[in-house]
């Protein structure tokens, strides 16, 4: 987190990762350029250029693309998940260096305009090898770079977390097109099955990481609701290094937990006393659908685990009314916050507090556990959720509060039962 927006906020992690990311790059470029021409001597300089290029785009986005499920599997890479965008770019200047090799070797000396000569030079019949392969290629390397060009977290801030969100989520679509610009292009014109076989290699790799991240979640999600209403099994969080980042906006609230709710027919009944300002407005409806229970005036706490469970500084997260939250345990109190960053969505759950804040383990932004929100002057605000303290248990109400809303934390050794009536200010 900073202050102001810089171009690349510096630090030793940063200089390092793309020292190793650069080194990485330029080994491979000369390996895949010295093999080549032993094995291929009668290959022109520009071709072996133009597809070492290539090859060093397309391989960097199958790392690219796998970081984000490995993190989730195995909490040891989330250093590369911190300057993943960095390798982002330099895939896109890869791309980039091999479109325009492409360009000038191919259609630079003809009378029609090299743009439209992508689209125009391959003919649409009915075989493979006549599909418009460089057309899949130009389109995926345009949402590289719209990709690259809004990486900053400026505009992350200005166009919105949703709208941001979804833009770089077109890596997928990307990924996809430049299959077919390599299964349609190079493929149909090598017979030597190494391409083809370290392609499906490729693309099954990316895809099996996603199906065991996904399932993996879904495990986990399915875990937390046991038979009879009793407490949700939870996971120990993680204690990645937090690091600072670039600068960002809020994104709205998020659910993450499609299943594996807690009922709330298993949930016990807590009043509030009249101090403490509810603020929550319109949070009915914030109620999960699939718990099958309606919205009532009553306030409902959900017994989350046991106050032993959760590691001092650290979380346990839960999944609460189609909602994961982080319980944080710190200083004799326990408070309870959105599972989910506001900068990228990143696992609060899994950080820890340092200087008493929440760092997320992502980019090291941090929230404040009382009330969700960034320390002056930064702006960033999760959602809260109110919590007591009962004969060792840790009770969350279920309703999420607005994000910055202050929360009184609960006492670790606050064992009595409040007998004030409801307060809901409507």
């Amino acid at each position: 987190m900073s202050v102001d927006y810089v171009a690349v906020q510096w630090n030793r992690q940063k200089r390092w990762y793309d020292a190793v990311l650069a080194g990485a790059v330029l080994v491979f470029l000369a390996l895949f350029i010295g093999v080549s021409k032993a094995l291929f001597p009668l290959v022109t300089d520009e071709i072996l250029l133009l597809r070492a290029f290539g090859a060093a785009a397309f391989l960097l986005l199958h790392v690219i693309l796998c970081i984000g499920p490995l993190c989730r599997l195995d909490r040891r890479f989330l250093p590369l998940l911190y300057n993943r965008r960095h390798a982002g770019v330099a895939c896109f200047l890869l791309g980039l260096v091999h479109a325009v090799l492409v360009i000038v070797t191919y259609h630079a000396g003809g009378d029609i305009n090299p743009f439209v000569s992508i689209f125009t030079s391959t003919p649409l019949r009915t075989s493979p090898d006549s599909l418009p392969f460089q057309a899949f290629g130009f389109v995926a390397l345009f949402i590289l770079f719209l990709m690259a060009a809004t990486s900053h977290d400026f505009w992350l801030a200005n166009l919105t977390a949703p709208v941001w969100k979804a833009l770089h989520m077109s890596v997928y679509a990307a990924y996809g097109l430049l299959v077919l610009h390599v299964t349609f292009g190079v493929l149909q014109a090598e017979t030597n099955s190494v391409f083809a076989a370290a392609t499906a290699i490729g693309f099954f790799v990316v895809i099996g990481l996603h199906l065991m991240a996904g399932s993996r979640e879904r495990a986990f999600d399915a875990s937390m609701t046991t038979p009879g209403g009793t407490a949700p099994r939870v996971i120990p969080s993680h204690s990645p290094r937090p690091s600072p980042s670039e600068r960002g906006r809020p994104a709205p609230p998020m659910s993450d937990c499609p299943n594996g709710c807690l009922s709330r027919e298993a949930a016990e009944q807590i009043p509030l006393s009249p101090g403490e300002k509810a603020g929550v407005r319109g949070n009915e409806a914030s109620d999960c659908h699939m718990s099958g229970a309606s919205s009532t005036g009553s306030k409902r706490f959900v017994d989350a685990c046991a106050v032993a469970d959760i590691p001092e500084n650290r979380a346990r997260i839960v999944c609460v009314a189609g909602e994961r939250v982080a319980v944080f345990r710190y200083d004799g109190k326990v408070s309870a916050v959105s599972n989910v960053c506001q900068h990228q969505n990143g696992p609060l759950g899994e950080g820890k507090i340092v200087y008493g804040c929440i760092t997320c383990p992502w980019h090291g932004y941090q929230y404040k556990p009382e009330d969700g929100a960034s320390p002056a002057p930064f702006t960033e605000k999760v959602p809260t959720f109110r919590v007591r303290v009962r004969n060792g248990r840790v009770l969350v109400d279920p309703r999420p509060l607005p994000a910055g809303t202050h929360v009184e934390p609960a006492l670790i050794n606050d064992t009595a039962f409040i007998d004030e009536p409801l307060a809901v200010h409507e």
